[in-house]
């Protein structure tokens, strides 16, 4: 049972999600509880991301904070391939439907790495380090690449670039850079509060698992009560798919040609979707804030995948060891 838990965490944890929004949302008797669940899930959410970057930073070597060579390419394709998306929306004449679906791409592209992606870097074999050091990149390059060409793909909203700025980056750096302060001071003034929880680092990945559950929830919620056509919605959702395949096939080539693959690859193609829902909502058409949604349903199934394929080749090895020793 364990080890069934173990392979199909993610994947449980989604359908985990869809089928709690359809139970309250179906089920009569529970009508009177639904703003009471959505205000847990809002403060539920942040919590547990903090606390699972905390067990995962807890772990991490301080001295491997420092930037690779892969970090500036991959910070460089997100930037430029966000900038081609925006060039298209602004010089090429098209209609609603089409301008959605770019829209929805630009978003996919330019969001930041996942604040989570650390969890899930750590649980393939990857670097949380490194990608944490990506992290603080990507958010940065977000923070100032939005408010700027956003509003000229589509004007919504007038809050001025700075306040636009610090707007996103209080979303997401309290969030990155708490977790990171409290596992650095106990690390030097509470060594053994630290080792404690460095031990315990392994329940992050399960922690992730119940976060993912609520995220999928609310993006079932937005595909549910979205009032756009259902062809609209496939093509929005073909977008953020093929986005979510083109960065992590070449966040895991870049990776590849450094010898990091899993860390590459993992900060490039999870994103923060959370915050590209809401940056869409802000600047650009809602409808485009699907492609977001879709996408965390579409990175959520490769990193199920992933992880699955990495706990078997961990247990044929041992399978293997065992064999080599009876012979």
């Amino acid at each position: 049972m364990m080890r069934l838990i173990k392979d199909w965490a993610l994947p449980l944890a989604m359908a985990a999600g869809a089928m709690g929004y359809f139970v309250f949302h179906y089920v009569g008797f529970l009508a009177p509880l639904k703003p009471a669940v959505w205000v847990a899930v809002d403060i539920l959410t942040p919590s547990l991301i903090f606390i699972q970057l905390f067990l995962t930073f807890c772990k991490i070597d301080f001295k491997d904070l420092r930037l690779t060579h892969w970090h500036w390419i991959i910070l460089a394709f997100q930037f430029l391939s966000s900038l081609a998306m925006a060039s298209v929306l602004m010089f090429v004449p098209m209609n609603e439907v089409y301008r959605e679906i770019f829209e929805g791409a630009m978003v996919c592209l330019i969001c930041p790495t996942a604040t989570a992606a650390a969890v899930v870097t750590d649980k393939l074999g990857g670097s949380a380090a490194r990608i944490t050091v990506y992290n603080l990149m990507s958010n940065i390059l977000a923070a100032a690449f939005v408010p700027i060409v956003f509003p000229l793909v589509e004007v919504r909203g007038e809050a001025g670039f700075v306040v636009s700025f610090l707007k996103i980056l209080s979303k997401v750096f309290p969030l990155l850079i708490c977790p990171f302060l409290l596992a650095l001071l106990l690390k030097y003034i509470w060594p053994r509060a630290h080792a404690f929880f460095r031990s315990r680092s392994g329940v992050a990945f399960y922690l992730w698992a119940v976060a993912l559950a609520l995220a999928i929830g609310q993006t079932v919620r937005s595909l549910h009560n979205s009032t756009a056509p259902a062809l609209v919605l496939w093509l929005i959702a073909g977008a953020a798919l093929l986005s979510c395949i083109v960065q992590y096939w070449f966040g895991k080539r870049t990776g590849q040609a450094y010898g990091d693959t899993i860390t590459a690859g993992q900060a490039l193609g999870q994103k923060n979707t959370v915050l590209a829902i809401w940056m869409a909502y802000t600047y650009l058409n809602p409808i485009s804030s699907l492609a977001p949604g879709t996408y965390a349903i579409w990175q959520n199934l490769f990193n199920s995948w992933q992880l699955w394929r990495r706990n078997h080749k961990k247990q044929d090895k041992i399978s293997g060891d065992e064999n080599m020793q009876y012979c």
